[in-house]
């Protein structure tokens, strides 16, 4: 048996990498996948591939920064299932830039989508999770949140409070079969860190402070929150997946 057969799961920021590999690892192991993303295009282009492979998935465009957009969503998950057994709240982004020079307006862009929509989000799922009875919350992080880069203090900020935010959200929502977990990517190739990560300096300095010597692969990812997102983690809430080839383990 399929390890998600006949769940109904939902991707945040799922018409690319790492949201775009959860999807289809989820639908290929028997979910009905919601594929959500800002761009509504790259999301709908996502569904037609799963559709034509015989998997189960519905488009939606909803920016998590908009509250019109996520209540748009909710309505049609409960309007066509009455319940959600997966949420993974995996849109996010970066405004690089020194700290010192962030703008008021940066900031609030960086805060707006990788705290404020996590916040919107399991808030306003929190009905269809319960009605699922046995349920799964996966709020995407980052090792950000525990290490510090030049450019990223607004990232890290935010990913650092997703983690807080998890294991309120764990207490808060154990008792309704709710389980929430943090899951931690490390560096991981997509199109939207090529440019960084193929930087020859940048690339030879992170490899080496990596145990596995790879960075990973958006992939790698969606298979840790497949265990995050189907029963052989039912004993597990509160808690954070650090997936990062072992970068974190090393000094």
């Amino acid at each position: 048996m399929k390890r998600l057969e006949g769940k109904i799961a939902l991707v945040t920021g799922a018409g690319a990498g790492i949201g775009l590999a959860m999807a289809r690892v989820f639908a290929t192991e028997g979910a009905h996948v919601y594929v959500t993303d800002v761009n509504g295009e790259a999301a709908a282009e996502t569904v037609a591939a799963l559709n034509a492979e015989g998997l189960a998935a519905t488009a939606g465009t909803m920016d998590v920064s908009r509250g019109q957009d996520v209540t748009a969503i909710m309505r049609t998950v409960a309007a066509a299932h009455g319940k959600l057994d997966v949420l993974v709240n995996n849109a996010g982004l970066n405004v690089r830039g020194d700290f010192r020079h962030m703008s008021d307006a940066d900031w609030n862009t960086i805060r707006e989508v990788n705290l404020d929509g996590v916040v919107r989000v399991a808030r306003d799922a929190f009905d269809l999770l319960r009605a699922s009875g046995n349920a799964s919350l996966i709020n995407v992080a980052s090792i950000m949140a525990h290490r510090g880069l030049r450019q990223l203090a607004g990232y890290s900020a935010t990913k650092g409070a997703v983690l807080a935010l998890s294991r309120a959200l764990a207490v808060e929502y154990a008792p309704f079969a709710i389980r929430v977990n943090a899951l931690a990517p490390g560096f991981v190739e997509t199109a939207l860190t090529e440019r960084v990560l193929r930087n020859p300096h940048f690339h030879k300095a992170l490899v080496d402070r990596t145990l596995m010597k790879r960075f990973g692969t958006a992939e790698d990812i969606a298979l840790a929150a497949l265990f995050l997102a189907s029963d052989d983690s039912r004993y597990v809430t509160g808690t954070e997946l650090v997936v990062d080839g072992g970068m974190t383990a090393g000094v």
